[in-house]
């Protein structure tokens, strides 16, 4: 049971802080931060109102110079050790920073949550994860992500991120990162997947673990209905990639020579943990890898050969054009 009451720290007010008596698997939320003191007590305060109250943050911060530690040091003084933790992060920009929270090995549950510094989780985000993940037998590795509600500045909302229909596996992991790592909830296989990897140099950990996941055989849920308002800014990293115009620059930075480099980062990383791939998907990796460097001919039929595909057409023509071109 939990007491449903207010508790005030300073300006601040969470409700609903869970207590230990709860007999539920634990999700460990894992939240990088780097300078985002603007807006990280609204998200803990999304936090606070989970539905699913088994859960402990650990949060991994990059050198924050503005509010960041203070608004934790706060969260942690209310909740208390066996709910908030802060780590010293590596200092090498966000994907290695949320590795590092993946493959630390004092951190140990059940299940696992990526966490952005600046957005809102609605309260049915990590319950209707878990409502999921939880009839997933526990040696499979297992991923839940999906779409985000976009809002603005301001907190108001202004749409949502673009619906993939088309299945969620390594053949498309290969060429396209498929949701958000902050929609991201995945269980104890999957996590054992990223800690024998390693820490290794990929492009986003979102597309890390989709390929991973996707390429040892796990199973992936990919939901329509948002539960994370994804907060649009000038400090984002990665934007939405929402409308026409978003989806043509990202187009054009293919054709520039960017979605070489990333393939590049990717497969060198794949290849370091092959054996964690079933033999299928090492033999997708492999073709696709020897199409990437063959001639022109050969290079079209290997791409085909190998399955690989994104989730819409201007995507799957964007990736023709980036074959053609020899820019894959």
């Amino acid at each position: 049971m939990f007491n449903d009451v207010i508790h005030e720290v300073d300006d601040l007010r969470y409700v609903g802080v869970p207590d230990n008596r709860v007999e539920q698997p634990r999700v460990v939320i894992l939240m990088a931060t780097y300078n985002g003191g603007r807006y990280l007590d609204e998200q803990l305060r999304s936090i606070a109102l989970q539905t699913y109250r088994n859960w402990l943050i650990v949060v991994s911060d990059d050198g924050s110079s503005d509010i960041t530690l203070e608004t934790v040091e706060r969260c942690r003084r209310r909740f208390g050790d066996q709910r908030v933790r802060l780590l010293k992060g590596p200092g090498r920009g966000f994907a290695a920073n949320f590795l590092s929270l993946c493959c630390e090995p004092s951190i140990d549950a059940e299940f696992f949550a990526f966490c952005d510094q600046d957005d809102i989780w609605r309260p049915h985000h990590l319950e209707r994860a878990l409502a999921w993940l939880q009839d997933i037998p526990a040696e499979r590795p297992a991923l839940h992500c999906g779409r985000t509600n976009l809002i603005g500045d301001s907190g108001l909302s202004f749409g949502a991120s673009p619906i993939f229909g088309k299945p969620p596996t390594f053949h498309n992991a290969l060429v396209q990162s498929l949701a958000g790592g902050n929609t991201m909830v995945f269980n104890a296989a999957a996590r054992n997947l990223l800690l024998e990897a390693g820490p290794q140099a990929i492009v986003s950990h979102d597309w890390w673990v989709y390929m991973l996941v996707s390429g040892a055989g796990g199973q992936i849920c990919y939901t329509t209905e948002p539960s994370v308002d994804y907060r649009q800014h000038g400090g984002n990293l990665i934007g939405a990639n929402t409308g026409w115009r978003d989806r043509q620059h990202r187009i054009k930075r293919m054709l520039a020579g960017h979605f070489k480099g990333w393939n590049e980062l990717n497969l060198a990383a794949l290849e370091q943990c092959q054996a964690l791939l079933t033999e299928p998907h090492r033999q997708v990796m492999h073709r696709f890898a020897e199409a990437r460097r063959a001639h022109l001919p050969r290079r079209c039929l290997g791409v085909l050969r190998s399955g690989v595909y994104r989730q819409t057409w201007l995507g799957n023509l964007g990736l023709a054009a980036a074959t053609l071109l020899g820019k894959l």
